[in-house]
């Protein structure tokens, strides 16, 4: 009976520790919720409501003080609109905008614009064009100021997700941009104020006026 006895006390045992040990167990992460996809017709039609009348009806503004907006990424459309809804990027025309879209709109429209084909730019100052390219290219040595392509690409495609397209974009809208950061206005883009703060105003206009030109 006693070795009976001592097995079946073995079989409990083992048995109760495989139930405590399966308890124990770190258990699988819930699966995370599936993104929800944009809508495309809502954002178009948004835009045309809220967007057209300064960044043009298929993003591509006519307005050289106004960014166009056709082809960029949507991410960083997301995160810019993002910025000025909550005031980390102060600016009385697009804070108040912002304010009235829900975080639906601001992905239906980041998305929809993405998706629209942007209009070539041209490059302006012929004096300075050259002083562009090198900057934009080879950066500035002597200042420690990085190549814009190194972030921005070759061609002025950027990176999902990371560095906006720069390429066709105007060049009095880039030119404000980087005297912004320069001077603390726009302060959403800790890299891109120190950057700027290290460009005399000719270099700002000459990288400015060959990033218009990028095709």
């Amino acid at each position: 009976m006693k070795p009976a006895f001592l097995l079946i006390a073995a079989a409990l045992a083992a048995a109760a520790f495989t139930t405590l040990a399966a308890e124990s167990a770190p258990q699988p992460a819930a699966a995370a919720p599936a993104a929800v996809k944009p809508d495309l017709n809502a954002g178009g039609t948004k835009f045309g409501a809220t967007c057209a009348a300064c960044h043009g009806a298929d993003g591509n503004s006519g307005v050289p003080a106004n960014p166009k907006l056709a082809q960029q990424h949507p991410e960083y459309i997301v995160k810019e609109l993002q910025d000025f809804k909550s005031g980390k990027r102060p600016n009385p025309i697009m804070q108040p905008m912002a304010a009235g879209l829900s975080d639906a709109d601001i992905r239906n429209i980041a998305f929809w614009a993405g998706s629209q084909k942007a209009k070539p730019g041209f490059a302006k100052d012929k004096e300075l064009v050259m002083l562009g390219e090198k900057i934009y290219r080879g950066g500035i040595m002597e200042k420690q100021v990085p190549a814009c392509a190194g972030c921005h690409g070759p061609n002025g495609a950027g990176i999902l997700a990371q560095y906006p397209r720069l390429s066709g974009q105007h060049a009095d809208y880039t030119a404000a941009q980087l005297l912004n950061f320069q001077n603390g206005t726009r302060k959403n883009s800790p890299q891109m104020a120190d950057i700027a703060g290290k460009l005399s105003d000719r270099e700002v206009k000459a990288v400015a006026d060959y990033i218009a030109g990028l095709r």
